[in-house]
């Protein structure tokens, strides 16, 4: 994708979804930690379906850590890698209490110190709940970085920063949800839409694709 290409493919996305929101379910900044933290292969459909249940009975730090670790573990049993996940989030809950005085950190450095919280966990934090230009590279961002030509890379941290230095600054604090969803329901891992896609004209899989349309 060339760089005078990439205005035109966001403006596109922003007017198709001006106001783009995650689509894990909460309503604190703890919340949103707990399910992203929760939601590492898996999918945002079946985090929310346990995290209903879980944020009725517990949704702070001390609330989890009040119920117990069994208790929570029973809790979010439903999601892959539940007891696993258990244990780090309630040692996570232990951290806030102990250490941020129950509050969720705002800086990458605090919020990666926390078990099973990595650099897309702490940059979805990040941008999600306190409005920072960050990029949480996930599978679906992966992809449509690399099939789009917006930004190729090798593995996550290579996309993310090309993300970072190409994605304008008009549209830099949303384009995270912007490629997600884009990824998750059109751009998808095994038959992508392009005959339905908007940006598909700045798309390096899409001019191939009407290239090879044409030639046929």
């Amino acid at each position: 994708m060339k760089l005078a290409e990439i205005e035109p493919f966001f403006a596109t996305l922003k007017a198709a979804n001006p106001q783009p929101v995650t689509e894990l379910e909460f309503t604190n900044v703890f919340e949103l930690l707990a399910a992203v933290l929760l939601s590492a292969q898996a999918t945002d459909v079946s985090v929310n379906k346990a995290t209903r249940g879980l944020f009725a009975v517990a949704n702070s730090p001390q609330k989890i850590l009040d119920l117990g670790l069994p208790a929570l573990t029973e809790q979010i049993r439903t999601i892959g890698l539940f007891r696993t996940k258990a244990k780090n989030l309630f040692t996570t809950c232990s951290i806030l209490v102990e250490q941020h005085n129950g509050q969720v950190p705002r800086t990458r450095e605090a919020l990666e110190a926390l078990p099973g919280v990595g650099r897309k966990t702490a940059n979805v934090v990040l941008n999600v709940a306190f409005g920072e230009a960050a990029m949480a590279v996930d599978t679906h961002i992966f992809r449509v970085s690399n099939r789009t030509g917006l930004a190729p890379g090798k593995n996550p941290l290579q996309v993310e920063l090309k993300l970072m230095k190409r994605v304008p600054a008009d549209y830099l604090v949303d384009a995270h949800h912007w490629l997600i969803l884009h990824g998750r329901y059109v751009c998808q891992a095994r038959k992508p839409q392009c005959a339905v896609c908007g940006v598909v004209q700045w798309c390096d899989l899409g001019k191939k694709a009407v290239t090879n349309a044409d030639v046929s």
